[in-house]
């Protein structure tokens, strides 16, 4: 796909539909029209690619297909929401390796090993091998963005999320930096753009923010922070995904997606970090079950956050993108938000578009 120019004057709708990454139902052309009709009328900065339906009950043989059942589908798939979007999208997927892992060998795609494994084993030569694997995997099919890798800490042998699904390279920070910057490596040299996660740590938690607020006052270490130091000071940070984890000596109030001490106190100011801020999503039950769109959209966007993702999968709602942005419209033109607070990050979105060569 030949780098393209986006609008000279955006308006401020366009502006707003470039901070969102959104998750779809359809494996087809003919099956995402609602998606299709949202790139092209929202401007939509980029789309999430899910192998499983979470939200979309069972079949016989397991839960429903969502996005991927072959790589020439997914390929093809690509190539159309490509088609429909005036300004080049982000197609993303968490595809770290071992259970997490969308891309599977049962629809065609190579097998993969997980953080955990890469980190026992202790040979960045190896976890280089391995993530060059998984970037060209994912470039081969027109993925430009992987939601990894992740740089939790192995700190609590009874976190489910993180040390369960064997998803952290080890419970030494140096150690999680050193193969980190190895996986970021090697998805560079496939023109692959990857995503540190979860800010700022969500491996100390004793539970899931899938699931409800996990508060880790009193279990998180200021060394949760040091994987995603080492890798701003490498130049080796093209995005950084937040944690919805509560942490009230960091904020009193808010979880760490909705914080602005968090966010642009700790993140921006404190670490240096001026590129692209992804939230984890939205729809996870920290943030759902406590805030609501109307709360959450325009605080995440006050606290720092650039790109709001919607997985649309633990609940499926087809109109989920029109009604965030409509929300973030309104808070602009109430004044709760400030136009310059929107070009700021329609701006890092772009040069992380520009560096992906999406855009000229």
């Amino acid at each position: 796909m030949s780098a393209v120019n986006p609008p000279a004057a955006p308006t401020l709708r366009e502006k707003i539909g470039q901070l969102f990454n959104v998750g779809f139902r359809g494996r087809t052309p003919a099956e995402c029209e609602l998606i299709a009709r949202d790139l092209r009328e929202l401007h939509l900065g980029g789309v999430i690619f899910f192998d499983q339906d979470m939200a979309g009950g069972t079949i016989d043989s397991g839960p429903r297909l969502r996005n991927i059942e072959s790589p020439a589908q997914v390929k093809t798939l690509i190539a159309y929401l490509q088609a429909q979007a005036r300004v080049p999208l982000l197609i993303s997927v968490d595809q770290e390796g071992g259970r997490v892992n969308r891309l599977k060998p049962s629809y065609g795609f190579p097998p993969s090993i997980s953080h955990q494994e890469l980190g026992r084993l202790d040979q960045p030569t190896e976890t280089y091998r391995h993530a060059a694997a998984t970037a060209q995997t994912l470039a081969a099919v027109g993925f430009n963005f992987n939601l990894a890798p992740v740089v939790d800490l192995d700190a609590n042998p009874n976190n489910p999320i993180i040390q369960g699904k064997g998803r952290s390279f080890s419970a030494d920070p140096a150690t999680v930096a050193r193969h980190a910057a190895e996986f970021v490596r090697a998805h560079r040299a496939h023109g692959v753009l990857t995503c540190a996660k979860h800010f700022p740590g969500h491996g100390s938690a004793a539970g899931d923010t899938h699931l409800g607020l996990v508060d880790v006052t009193s279990t998180w270490h200021e060394r949760e922070l040091l994987p995603f130091q080492s890798l701003i000071a490498e130049g080796l940070c093209d995005a950084i995904m937040t944690a919805h984890v509560f942490h009230a000596q960091l904020d009193p109030v808010h979880p760490a997606t909705l914080s602005p001490a968090i966010i642009t106190g700790l993140l921006r100011e404190k670490l240096g970090f001026d590129g692209v801020i992804i939230s984890d999503d939205m729809e996870m039950k920290a943030i759902s079950q406590h805030y609501g769109l109307e709360k959450s959209v325009p605080a995440a966007i006050a606290a720092g956050i650039d790109v709001l993702c919607f997985g649309n999968n633990l609940t499926y709602d087809p109109d989920i993108a029109r009604k965030a942005i409509a929300i973030l419209v309104s808070a602009v033109e109430d004044g709760q938000l400030t136009e310059t607070r929107i070009d700021i990050s329609y701006r890092r979105v772009l040069a992380l578009k520009r560096r992906a060569g999406l855009i000229a």
